[in-house]
């Protein structure tokens, strides 16, 4: 049993991830995820520091700050100071990251985190954080929970969205012509996806994260060219790695978050494999029907 607990919410927040990162890939903003996801640390603890509860809304609203303020950063560098994209997400989210590590070890007595809790996660943990409420009633993992709720969100932002994102993502300048800012939009995509780093980070950790809202996407993207195959692909991928990647950390007995980090990673190198001599061999074969 506690092993389909932590199967099923690693799938969901896969899910979480993948359908968000399709968005990522599209609009060549993957890393951005990665900035994100280790920007948001320093909004986590002072979330904590003014609420003193790591389950408040307030850190949600911490980190979703922090995740927009962070892309505000990466396009003022960008554009204002003329950096290139790449060198203005390593700029921003390293020092929001080491700003984050200094706050944890300065108020190392008040806040009840660390650096391996936020990277590193375990969702190992799940079965064991229950959510027993006030009358004692145990109501299953909190986390899972978590996770359901997250992805019902991410799912809800999507379909009310669909046709902002898709045109946004697409052809932007046409997006501004009929009414619909891209500005705008690109800055709600980055708070859901602050919202669901954070919503993540305490059970798989921020590197599973950025390996699910890259690898399941850039996989589909590999298989497909239609936006909505490419959502469903991302979302079989993810559930994937969720199942596979349980299997080899119990195989080896090692860590499950980087046991599924590696599984996502397999399957975009097998993916890419497949696809790559796919081409080589219809390249061969029109020019063996040319002469």
């Amino acid at each position: 049993m506690n092993d389909l607990l932590i199967i099923i919410t690693a799938s969901l927040v896969a899910a979480s991830c993948g359908l968000l990162g399709v968005f990522l890939v599209l609009r060549k903003m993957a890393m951005v995820g990665d900035a994100i996801s280790h920007a948001v640390l320093p909004g986590i603890v002072l979330a904590f520091l003014f609420s003193g509860s790591r389950d408040s809304i307030s850190m949600v609203l911490g980190a979703g700050l922090l995740g927009v303020l962070t892309t505000l950063l990466i396009e003022f560098l960008h554009k204002k100071g003329r950096l290139q994209a790449d060198a203005s997400i390593g700029v921003t989210f390293t020092w929001l990251f080491a700003l984050g590590v200094i706050l944890i070890s300065v108020f190392a007595g008040q806040v009840d985190l660390d650096q391996d809790c936020v990277l590193y996660g375990e969702i190992a943990y799940v079965p064991i954080d229950l959510w027993i409420t006030d009358s004692g009633i145990n109501m299953g993992p909190r986390v899972l929970y978590i996770a359901a709720i997250n992805l019902l969100l991410v799912i809800i932002f999507i379909i009310l969205g669909f046709k902002e994102l898709k045109l946004t993502t697409f052809d932007p300048q046409f997006a501004g012509i009929v009414g619909i800012s891209a500005t705008t939009w690109n800055y709600l995509l980055m708070g859901m996806v602050s919202y669901t780093t954070v919503s993540s980070f305490e059970a798989v950790g921020a590197i599973l994260v950025v390996a699910l809202l890259v690898a399941p996407p850039a996989t589909a993207y590999l298989l497909s060219k239609s936006l909505k195959n490419m959502l469903l692909l991302s979302l079989l991928f993810g559930l994937l790695t969720a199942i596979l990647g349980y299997a080899l950390a119990w195989q080896i007995e090692g860590s499950i978050a980087g046991a599924m980090a590696t599984v996502a990673g397999v399957i975009f190198s097998f993916v890419f494999f497949v696809q790559w001599t796919k081409r080589i061999f219809a390249k061969s074969y029109s020019k063996k029907s040319l002469t």
